[in-house]
């Protein structure tokens, strides 16, 4: 059975079908073979003079978003707070900061670097994203600066889309209610050895992406093993050897940053002992149909045996994003 069929078998449900009529000329649209290419971009634009959260795009029909932009030159760029409000939602199910959103921390510089599905081409901005968020009547995207930089700055943007088409990832295509929801930890704090949830949820779905930043006093943190606890089950499917190892580096990343299509290692200090890394899980779904727990371990232990040149993981603080379609 190929994915299309298993994604069908999976859902349950129709694929999305969607023939809504076009808008008029404002946003501009290129049409071909009946679908439609949706652009709002802003040049030089001061969208927060009137309120914190200044406005981007406003959005009616049935589509995705498949490509956001940000440009501008302000202190803490990566702390550009973005929402995404979907069909009229009052709390927006994507609620982020520009940096962890394509997996960098700790305000990490390195550019220019890019993926297929993000990077960051400037200083201090030029972040995109091409994540496909959909939307089924309504979709309204802002933006809100980082603490203290004066409202009157100014600000470039582009996001894009396509309507009636069915959203695809993963070589799946995606029952017409899947919504991408973004689900955070910051600045968590967990005790060695502890376990603790990045997501977890009781439905369907797919696991797009995770991002993590973490700090401690070593890195013995990293022997942790991250793993997916399917459908309530009790003993975990483990999706790596070490937590380095889930984001495709080895030895606690010994050969320092590196940005490559599925995962990369965005952040690393010696010094304060830490990290930031993403990971894509397009070429391989991690797909659920009966709920999952997403789960991580400060440290690592097995019998009698912790993990580590010492076997002393310390305590650590994590900031975690992860990016899963739900039906």
């Amino acid at each position: 059975m190929n994915r299309r069929m298993f994604s069908r078998a999976l859902a349950g449900l129709p694929l999305a079908q969607a023939a809504l009529a076009l808008e008029p000329a404002r946003p501009h649209r290129a049409i071909t073979g009946g679908l439609a290419t949706f652009t709002h971009t802003g040049k030089e634009e001061q969208p927060f003079l009137g309120t914190p959260e200044g406005e981007l795009a406003v959005h009616t029909g049935r589509g995705y978003i498949d490509h956001m932009w940000f440009g501008g030159s302000f202190p803490n760029y990566t702390d550009l707070r973005v929402r995404v409000y979907v069909d009229r939602e009052q709390i927006p199910s994507i609620d982020m900061k520009l940096g962890m959103a394509a997996g960098v921390g700790f305000a990490d510089p390195a550019a220019p670097w890019g993926t297929q599905f993000s990077g960051i081409t400037g200083a201090p901005s030029g972040i995109y994203l091409n994540y496909r968020i959909p939307f089924s009547k309504y979709l309204r995207v802002t933006a809100e600066l980082p603490p203290g930089v004066k409202r009157d700055t100014l600000f470039w943007w582009i996001i894009r889309g396509l309507e009636n088409n069915p959203v695809q990832v993963a070589g799946f295509e995606l029952p017409e209610r899947a919504r991408l929801r973004l689900h955070k930890l910051e600045d968590f704090a967990v005790q060695p050895l502890d376990e603790f949830d990045l997501y977890r949820i009781p439905g369907a779905g797919l696991i797009f992406q995770v991002a993590m930043a973490a700090k401690s006093t070593n890195f013995e943190f990293m022997e942790a093993q991250m793993r997916a606890y399917m459908g309530g089950a009790k003993e975990p499917q483990f999706l790596s050897s070490g937590l380095e190892d889930y984001f495709l580096g080895t030895y606690y990343f010994n050969r320092g940053v590196y940005h490559l299509p599925p995962a990369g290692l965005t952040h690393k200090d010696p010094k304060d002992h830490s990290f930031s890394a993403y990971r894509y899980h397009d070429a391989d779904p991690i797909v659920f149909s009966a709920g999952i727990r997403l789960a991580c371990r400060c440290g690592e232990k097995r019998g009698d045996k912790v993990f580590g040149g010492a076997g002393n993981p310390q305590p650590t603080t994590y900031t975690t994003y992860t990016w899963a379609y739900e039906w």
